[in-house]
Order: structure tokens, then C-alpha cells, then sequence
């Protein structure tokens, strides 16, 4: 057991099942929100994907309207905004509206972008399989680390191009993202200045008491302008597993002390499945390898399958390579035995948090395995008080 408490938050992507559709998904997304209010997981973050026919989180800023306005006092928040297609000032004014709306609930998760960039992959290769150079390991508490994950045969995959061109203006260029936080935090602060010196005052939005978080998924540009800027990380296991301590390491390294964080803070994506038994969260859970395999052949996030259309895919060598890695890293199982992955997840990343993500066929299935968890999590809590209170910590 973890010598400390660790909270539990919820990551949303507003996942549409096979059969069902956006409304639906949306309505979902209202009602997992209270219901985890009422779990106590202490925030919901949105995600923001664009043209995937299985995902109706495209614009967490409504999103975050929509949950909150359903809530009354768990944190809301994104992640992440793409930066790479906003400006931080229209960023600002989004979220200054929902802070004014909700002060002091709202979280301001920044990522660079959602397309895949060539010169950003590390360790790319033309196949887009897992390379075997690093190859897969287990830590000694038995967190797996697989091998990277090559994205690039989706930097130029029709989606991501058809995506990059409706995103942004014709003839736009993205700046530097370390400037594009730099402008925002500049103007959520009040001390934005232009080059002939006149002020900018953000109505609603300057002096909000925004959390801002900045999201990444490798040692590289985000961990880097997270730490040195003294703001919160989120590190992506989910998505990303082969880096995440080399990003977290990256954070912690760069990172300097602000006026309001004087040390370095890190939330741990996870993505969970929980049913009464094992064998029951693994038939819940069939249809991610089908979905995951839909996002990493360049076609976007399929409708989430149902286990007998999963299981009706005729899976070649290469598809289980190109999912390997995530469904390694999927925490599948009763609420101990996935607990138990998760307070080492916890334990071997320095986590002060961790973020969940669960999608299921059945919305129901998806609740359920929220519910289960928080009341697993909360019991270990309650031992670890007890022992606490006999001086065993």
C-alpha cells in the first residue's frame, strides 16, 4: 500500500458507442459527472479531439459550460486545450467567462496539438509498429513500460491533413509554444504588454483563479515549459506509457518554484476498467483493442464496439502489434486487483494524483466501474488513516 493518499480525478472523451450517437454521449457525459461528483473524484477533465466519428468531445470549453452548470464543487477542467490552433487570448477569455461563472472550479489543461508533427516523433519508424530497440521492461514494483509506439506513418495519414487545414486559417503559422504560454499566463496575470507598451485587460479573465496545468506525453517541449514556469503536469500513461517517467523526470528537473507552486505537482493518467470480478471488467473492456486500432490506423476513434463485434475482427499479427502496447497498459480487473496497479502506477511515477479514463460499450458498465473503484480507493484510505493513527506509517 502507497504511504499516502493519492486522489482520484476523471478524464472524459465524450466516447459515443457503436449503435448510439452524439446527444447521447453528451447526456452520459452530464450524468457520469454528477454521479463521480458524488463518488468524490476531485475533478473532470475534456478532452479535445477533432473529426474521430466515435468521440463527441470536440470543444472542452462548452463541455466544461455544460458539466459544471450540472455540478455544484468538483473541479473542471480540459485536457488539454490545443494551442496549436487557438491563441492564448481567446483561450483566456473562454476560460475567464467559465471561471466567472463557477470561481475557483476550473482547470486550464494546455497541449501543443493533436496532430502528429514528423520532426516531434522520437524514435519514429516508417511501419508505425513498436520498435524493438528499447524494448518492453517491468519496473521492480511491476509497472509495465513498453517499448515506444511510432506515430509516424500517421504524420501524414488524410485525416491529420484534412484536420491541420480545417483547424487553422489559411497561410496561419503556429507560434513557439513556450511563447503561446508565456502570452497566456501574461495576460491571465495582467502584466501582458505589447511592443508599444499598452496594457491588456482580459474582461472576464485577467486575476481568474484558473488552475493552469500544462499536458504532455514525452521528456520534450511541454514537460520542459511546465516545469520551468512552475506549473502543474499532467503525464499521459494512457496514451503514451513508454515515456511517461522520462517526462515526469523531464518536469521535475526543469522545474522552478512560483508564488503559487513551490514545488513540482504531477496528475498520472490512467485507463481503467473495473468490474465485480476479473473476468468480468476483461469482457467489459473487449472492444478497446478494436477502437485503439482505429485511432493508430489514421481512420480516427471508431464507435466504441460492443464485445461480439470486437471479437468478430478478423485480428492479423500486425493489428495486436499496433495495440500491444495500450492494452498492456490498460488496468483491466476487480476493484483490489486493479487498486493494486494503480497504487503502483502511483508509487513508481511520484503521482500526486491520477486521472482515470474508462469507456465501455455500456454507459452503465462505464458508472459502474467508476463506483467500484471509489469505493475501493476510499477503503484503502481508510486503512491507511487507521494504520496512521496507530503509528504504523
Amino acid at each position: 500500500m502507497i504511504s499516502h493518499h493519492v486522489p482520484l480525478s476523471v478524464l472524459d472523451l465524450v466516447p459515443i458507442s457503436s449503435g448510439s450517437n452524439a446527444p447521447t454521449a453528451i447526456a452520459n457525459t452530464v450524468r457520469l459527472a454528477q454521479r463521480t461528483e458524488q463518488l468524490g473524484y476531485r475533478r473532470y477533465w475534456l478532452a479535445e479531439h477533432h473529426l474521430n466519428p466515435g468521440v463527441a468531445g470536440t470543444t472542452p470549453a462548452l463541455l466544461m459550460a455544460i458539466v459544471a452548470n450540472a455540478t455544484s464543487h468538483i473541479r473542471v477542467g480540459s485536457a488539454a486545450v490545443q494551442m496549436g490552433h487557438q491563441t492564448p487570448l481567446a483561450v483566456v477569455e473562454q476560460f475567464g467567462i467559465l471561471d466567472a461563472l463557477h470561481p475557483g472550479r476550473i482547470d486550464l489543461g494546455l497541449g501543443r496539438s493533436g496532430a502528429p508533427k514528423p520532426s516531434a516523433l522520437v524514435g519514429a519508424t516508417t511501419s508505425g509498429s513498436v520498435p524493438s530497440a528499447a524494448g518492453p521492461r517491468v519496473t521492480d514494483k511491476g509497472l509495465v513500460i513498453p517499448a515506444a509506439f511510432s506515430f509516424a506513418h500517421l504524420a501524414t495519414a488524410p485525416r491529420f491533413r484534412m484536420q491541420a487545414a480545417l483547424l487553422q486559417q489559411p497561410g496561419a503559422r503556429t507560434p513557439d509554444y513556450a511563447a503561446q504560454v508565456d502570452e497566456l499566463l501574461s495576460l491571465l496575470d495582467g502584466a501582458y504588454v505589447d511592443d508599444d507598451g499598452n496594457p491588456a485587460q482580459v474582461v472576464p479573465g485577467t486575476h481568474a483563479p484558473i488552475e493552469v496545468w500544462v499536458l504532455g506525453s514525452s521528456p520534450g517541449t511541454s514537460a520542459h515549459v511546465a516545469g520551468a514556469r512552475g506549473l502543474r503536469f499532467g503525464a499521459n500513461y494512457h496514451v503514451a506509457p513508454s515515456a511517461v517517467l522520462d517526462a515526469i523526470d523531464a518536469y521535475r528537473s526543469a522545474f522552478r518554484p512560483c508564488a503559487s507552486l513551490g514545488r513540482p505537482y504531477v496528475t498520472v493518467s490512467a485507463d481503467v476498467v473495473v468490474a465485480p470480478t476479473d473476468e468480468e471488467a476483461a469482457e467489459v473492456a473487449t472492444g478497446y483493442g478494436l477502437w485503439v486500432r482505429s485511432i493508430r490506423t489514421g481512420q480516427g476513434a471508431i464507435p466504441f464496439p460492443s464485445p461480439d463485434e470486437a471479437r468478430a475482427h478478423q485480428w492479423s499479427v500486425a493489428d495486436r502489434e499496433l495495440v500491444s502496447d495500450r492494452l498492456a497498459t490498460q488496468f483491466v480487473g476487480s476493484p483490489s486487483s486493479v487498486a493494486d496497479r494503480l497504487e503502483v502506477l502511483a508509487e513508481e511515477t511520484g503521482a500526486d494524483e491520477l486521472l482515470i479514463t474508462t469507456i465501455t460499450h455500456r454507459h452503465d458498465d462505464r458508472v459502474r466501474s467508476y463506483e467500484l473503484l471509489a469505493a475501493e480507493w476510499k477503503a484503502r484510505e481508510s486503512r491507511l488513516r487507521a494504520q496512521r493513527s496507530r503509528g504504523l506509517w
